[in-house]
């Protein structure tokens, strides 16, 4: 892949990126309506497929929260086209890397000295490009390390990418404004966080030490005196993405294995820490050749307040769901059904949330769940895909913590089925309270 050798850094060399691509994506609406007046049968699959490429190529250049915005839609299978889904899941894996120069500049910055001077080896090339930060291979005293390095001005220009990204979102996922606005207000806070390199150390070392005795979980070591605002170093994981590992065509019981460690990961933060890796896409995982999860990124992390936590883990539970009364009023905590809602609109929303989250839970409801079965992904993103044509469902509905809770837990579904993995769902189960 091409190297980059620069980043538009400023807020109007940023601007003039988008404002390009806007000219571009006209450009692609005008072609597609002019073959339409000659084929009235034509699909939108290329206007799709041009327009996702246009865009994924202005936000690879441009790196950082543009880029991640792009990620995460690609997670959210049920609300984007296939042709976005499949071109904005690139950046889990691969973005266009930074040239050498870049690479000495930021070492030169945030430490004085350029990598050479640091590492007894430092390969100028990365081995893994991503939205926020590329990594390359080092060692130093004979241990093997991964060094993160932070693209120049990603934490600077945060504020400003989401502005201008907001047009392109609003038309992608059909929010309301005020919805776009608390979407883009919870994802704007998780990205300062996650641009924090000496905050995502500490967290590192937190999660990984709370989840140290999870069976089959493997941790990078964190060198704090070789890290620092921008820069990361880590002991190097050896092992395969997800992709890469099942191409080797593995072993059901090594895939369930796998399986149940993530499985295993994402619960014990969830219902135990109440913070949570909120980051599940298969670029921040690796497969080690002794068949155990390597877990090589912790930016991302999402607190569960208990005025959260309880009304929406508790619906899990069958007990509660049985009960109308205590079920709406955990669904009013939520603000899933609003004050302003009259008797019908009550009713309508609560046996709408009722259907999604008795799908969301099936996992929950039994001791084992196989991940494998299409009919269950097919249930969940056909009334995913119902609810978003409704316009009962145009206006915000939901705390704002959904965001980032149903990301990682959508994310956690979809890894698992990617796997074919059969996991026991009953190892950590959520707190539960039946009335509120």
């Amino acid at each position: 892949m091409k190297e980059q050798n620069s980043i538009p850094a400023s807020k109007v060399a940023r601007s003039a990126k988008f404002v390009g691509t806007g000219f571009k994506i006209g450009g692609n609406y005008i072609k597609h309506y002019s073959k339409k007046l000659f084929n009235p049968e034509l699909t939108r699959d290329e206007l799709n497929e041009d327009n996702a490429a246009d865009i994924y190529s202005s936000l690879s250049e441009l790196k950082g929260s543009a880029l991640k915005v792009a990620q995460m839609l690609s997670m959210d299978k049920n609300i984007l086209p296939k042709a976005y889904v499949d071109k904005f899941s690139l950046s889990q894996y691969s973005a266009p890397p930074l040239s050498g120069p870049l690479i000495m500049q930021t070492f030169k910055k945030h430490f004085g000295k350029t990598p050479d001077k640091i590492f007894d080896k430092f390969d100028l090339k990365s081995t893994n490009a991503a939205s926020i930060g590329q990594v390359h291979k080092a060692e130093l005293n004979g241990e093997k390390l991964a060094v993160k390095i932070q693209y120049p001005g990603v934490g600077n220009s945060i504020s400003s990418d989401l502005k201008l990204i907001k047009p392109f979102a609003f038309r992608l996922l059909g929010m309301s404004e005020k919805e776009l606005d608390i979407y883009m207000k919870e994802v704007e806070e998780r990205l300062v966080e996650e641009t924090d390199y000496e905050l995502e150390v500490v967290n590192s070392l937190k999660i990984s030490k709370a989840c140290a005795d999870l069976p089959n979980l493997i941790f990078p070591t964190y060198y704090k005196e070789l890290s620092g605002p921008r820069i990361i170093t880590m002991s190097w994981i050896e092992g395969q993405h997800l992709k890469e590992f099942l191409a080797t065509n593995p072993s059901q019981e090594l895939k369930n294995k796998i399986g149940q460690a993530l499985w295993d990961f994402y619960n014990f933060q969830q219902h135990e820490l109440r913070a949570v890796h909120a980051d599940p896409h298969p670029g921040n995982f690796l497969i080690t050749p002794e068949g155990n999860l390597g877990i090589i990124d912790f930016g991302c992390i999402k607190t569960l307040p208990d005025d959260f936590y309880y009304p929406f883990f508790s619906t899990t539970s069958t007990d509660l769901l049985n009960n109308k009364d205590e079920t709406i009023k955990a669904f009013k905590a939520l603000e899933m059904i609003l004050p302003k809602d009259n008797p019908q609109q009550v009713e309508f929303y609560y046996q709408a949330y009722k259907e999604m989250i008795t799908l969301f839970a099936q996992p929950y409801m039994s001791g084992e769940f196989d991940f494998s079965q299409t009919e269950f992904f097919d249930s969940l993103y056909g009334f995913g895909e119902k609810i978003a044509k409704m316009p009962e469902f145009k206006q915000a509905r939901g705390v704002k913590h959904f965001i980032y809770v149903n990301r990682t837990n959508f994310g956690l579904y979809n890894i698992l089925h990617e796997l074919g993995a059969k996991v026991k769902t009953d190892t950590y189960k959520p707190h539960v309270k039946l009335e509120f």
